[in-house]
């Protein structure tokens, strides 16, 4: 009889032992990241900047406890380009991903040479995972888990291009996909990756499918939205994104975690641009900036809103400064330390930055000021930046404070102003090697 007394007296001392261990705070010694990546959201999309047509509490939730900046920029256009600037730092041209996105049918793809965030951070014993769109590569030795993730749940290019297929590792586990419960399944790998690691060091990048087309959304989100499929997918993604934040307030991991949330680009056919002109594709505003918001409890301000320009390649160097980590060597870094400017110390540290179409800057953004020196017009590329240019040799300039849809240019009014943003242009062109477009005008 002692002995069965003595061994329920034991265990139940170990399930209490666990029970105070489950929910003892994490350790504070480090800091966790997530990033979230929409896949071609809008700017409009959400309803911390302005959606009247689609709910997103949780992502309103996730600004209002944090920072919003307002002229965050995409490093590319599409979606390849992009992420491949978003995890390495670099302009993309830079990671020769600007003539395609990779396909199926090609070999575009990220350099064994390149370093990504998730690289930089298994060096300082993270434990890294991508959970969703990858596009970075199909081939062998481009799968995530040879570029620096511990793990790897997901498609390896867009939901639109055959085969369809959905990885772990490098093994093809389903096919075809069923796309109707993918933001519900990447949504409980990531919860069950964040309870895993939870008194670690983890970096998380949570790379959705949507609202890239063609879309889907599951039975608990099809109808409800007062803007369509579309609406109703985004509405799914906020949901996702309230259940990643619920699971870290349970596991009182709020303090010491670093959550992002944006976008690869401008949305594509459907999606609004807010204010801004154009859409994916362009090198206008509506192309290339993107929500952003950031989170990180008790170190960025709540509530907070910012103009100041940052492009996707901030987060390499941010990430790596918030792990007290220095750069890696070797490779160019583009992007800077936002942290200071997240936490509203500094202005942008970047006197200017580049927009790129393809291998071209075709735009220079410059504090409130831009300059435009191409853009399309049916099949023809225009040229603003040429002798025979009805503008050129000087280019658009549009104050994008007075003026966020660039509908006029004030480069009569402001030649100084132009001066220096042509002197950024001609130093981006010489260090990034980027291709001057030819005297190219439609009149």
């Amino acid at each position: 009889m002692k002995k069965k007394v003595f061994l329920l007296v034991l265990i139940a001392s170990i399930f209490v032992q666990l029970s105070v261990n489950a929910s003892e705070p994490a350790p504070k010694d480090h800091t966790n990241f997530i990033i979230i990546l929409a896949d071609d959201m809008g700017y409009g999309d959400l309803g911390a900047y302005g959606s009247t047509l689609i709910n997103t509490p949780n992502l309103d939730k996730l600004a209002a406890g944090g920072v919003r900046l307002d002229s965050f920029y995409a490093s590319a256009n599409v979606c390849t380009a992009s992420r491949g600037g978003l995890l390495t730092g670099r302009y993309p041209i830079r990671l020769n991903l600007v003539q395609d996105v990779a396909r199926p049918s090609n070999d575009i793809g990220i350099d064994a040479s390149e370093i990504t965030i998730a690289e930089a951070l298994q060096e300082q014993n993270y434990q890294t995972a991508l959970i969703g769109k990858w596009h970075l590569g199909e081939e062998p030795e481009r799968n995530p888990t040879l570029h620096g993730f511990d793990e790897f749940y997901g498609m390896l290019h867009s939901n639109d291009m055959a085969p369809v297929e959905l990885y772990q590792g490098t093994k093809m586990v389903e096919f075809p996909v069923n796309q109707h419960t993918l933001t519900k399944r990447y949504t409980d790998k990531a919860i069950d990756f964040i309870k895993k690691n939870q008194h670690k060091p983890f970096f998380l990048f949570l790379s959705h499918a949507f609202p890239h087309v063609p879309l889907f959304a599951s039975k608990d989100f099809e109808g409800k939205s007062k803007a369509g499929l579309y609406g109703d997918v985004v509405e799914e993604l906020d949901w996702s994104t309230g259940k990643v934040l619920d699971t870290l307030s349970k596991l009182n991991l709020d303090e010491n975690t670093l959550v992002i949330f944006t976008s690869d680009n401008g949305p594509w056919w459907e999606g609004s641009g807010g204010q801004f002109r154009d859409r994916k594709g362009s090198s206008w505003e509506g192309g290339m900036r993107v929500p952003f918001i950031a989170r990180w409890t008790g170190t960025i301000p709540a509530a907070a809103v910012s103009g100041e320009p940052a492009m996707n390649i901030d987060l390499f160097p941010t990430l790596l400064a918030a792990a007290d980590s220095a750069l890696p060597s070797g490779n160019e870094i583009d992007g800077r330390d936002i942290l200071p400017m997240l936490q509203g110390k500094t202005p942008s540290p970047h006197e200017a930055l580049f927009l790129f179409d393809k291998d071209r800057i075709a735009g220079v953004r410059s504090g409130h000021w831009k300059l435009v020196v191409e853009s399309k017009y049916q099949t023809v590329i225009s040229s603003f930046d040429h002798p025979d240019s009805y503008y050129g040799p000087v280019g658009l300039l549009f104050n994008l404070e007075k003026d966020p849809s660039e509908t006029y240019s004030y480069a009569r009014e402001n030649p100084a102003i132009v001066k220096r943003l042509r002197q950024h242009l001609k130093k981006g062109q010489e260090t990034l090697g980027s291709r001057q477009l030819p005297g190219m005008w439609n009149r």
